[in-house]
């Protein structure tokens, strides 16, 4: 099968990601083999690509938002059948039996696995998955609208719910890019005012677009302060924006994998009044079910940009360079 592969760590513009030939593995009893029809092209991937994560294992196929059809399946699966459209998300496997697992929390398990980092992902044809770990799209969708749920869309979701906003109240949105255009119609369903941070101009137009009642940079001061807010940018010093704009008892969630340093705060200043500073780890298999259900009730509309896969150190040096709106996507097959 052909697939972009990464054998060493470097900054995407010297394009690290080479097309390779591999052979296709076969699934264990308990796994499914999905034909990938597209890929997302995730902000995690370029870190990944570039080295700003832990243990990531190399040689890797980077990707996690996979929509693909099983192709064949071992002989103990029965979940689907062959010929079936699924997702694959970023988690791709948990030992099911430690405290956290045990507590609905299988997002910290200790053993879980992760796709396009622990194991090979979507920027290729074919793709291995526990059939526990894959999703049902629902027929709403295009494999192209899809694509960016399974990640962006159950990242933002689950920070959603933990930044604890309620319907009506006040969102802010840092960084509007895969995950943001995705958030913004949940919170907007959910009857919110929503407020974008972006130093993009043309993202900032498209949050209006999408129904955010105020756009402007981080720097800037929206009308009035917010009950929660989510920060979805790896710079470490909006989290001092975010929380200089946020109400006393409001809390400020950090939705990516990675985030430069976070300088030096005053307490009285940012974090008393009993504001709530977290983050958003990873996201369970619970989280990406309740979104893709919300997101067919919404329904919601993605904004995606197509690349054949040989291009997707292109892809990613423009989701580096915020020279996108809404999400990148490879196009594997037809």
């Amino acid at each position: 099968m052909k697939a972009m592969q990464l054998s060493h760590f470097a900054p995407i513009e010297q394009n690290p990601l080479a097309l390779t030939d591999l052979p296709i593995r076969r699934p264990d009893p308990h796994e499914i083999l999905v034909s990938i029809k597209v890929c997302g092209v995730c902000h995690t991937d370029l870190h990944t690509v570039e080295g700003e994560l832990p243990d990531v294992r190399l040689p890797i196929i980077p990707g996690h938002q996979i929509v693909g059809t099983v192709e064949d399946m071992g002989h103990k699966a029965s979940r689907f059948q062959l010929g079936d459209r699924v997702g694959i998300a970023w988690l791709h496997s948990v030992c099911e039996e430690c405290g956290y697992c045990d507590k609905d929390r299988e997002n910290l398990c200790e053993s879980a696995r992760f796709t396009g980092y622990h194991v090979d992902g979507g920027y290729a044809e074919y793709e291995v998955i526990p059939e526990k770990f894959a999703y049902r799209i629902p027929d709403v969708f295009s494999d192209e609208e899809a694509s960016p749920l399974l990640c962006a869309g159950i990242i933002g979701y689950r920070a959603l719910r933990l930044s604890e906003i309620e319907p009506g109240q006040k969102l802010g949105l840092y960084g509007f890019g895969a995950s943001a255009h995705v958030a913004i119609q949940v919170a907007v369903h959910w009857g919110c005012k929503v407020y974008v941070f972006s130093r993009s101009q043309a993202h900032q137009e498209h949050a209006c677009r999408l129904g955010a009642s105020w756009a402007g940079t981080s720097k800037d001061s929206p009308p009035e302060k917010l009950d929660a807010s989510i920060n979805f940018t790896p710079a470490g010093e909006t989290v001092l924006d975010g929380l200089r704009h946020l109400d006393k008892g409001g809390t400020h969630a950090l939705a990516g994998i990675y985030m430069s340093p976070i300088p030096e705060m005053d307490y009285t200043e940012y974090l008393y009044h009993e504001r709530t500073l977290r983050s958003v780890a990873n996201a369970t298999r619970q989280d990406g079910e309740e979104l893709l259900k919300v997101a067919a009730e919404i329904p919601i509309r993605t904004t995606t940009t197509a690349f054949p896969l040989e291009e997707a150190n292109r892809a990613l040096q423009l989701v580096k360079d915020s020279a996108i709106d809404g999400a990148a996507i490879l196009k594997i097959s037809e």
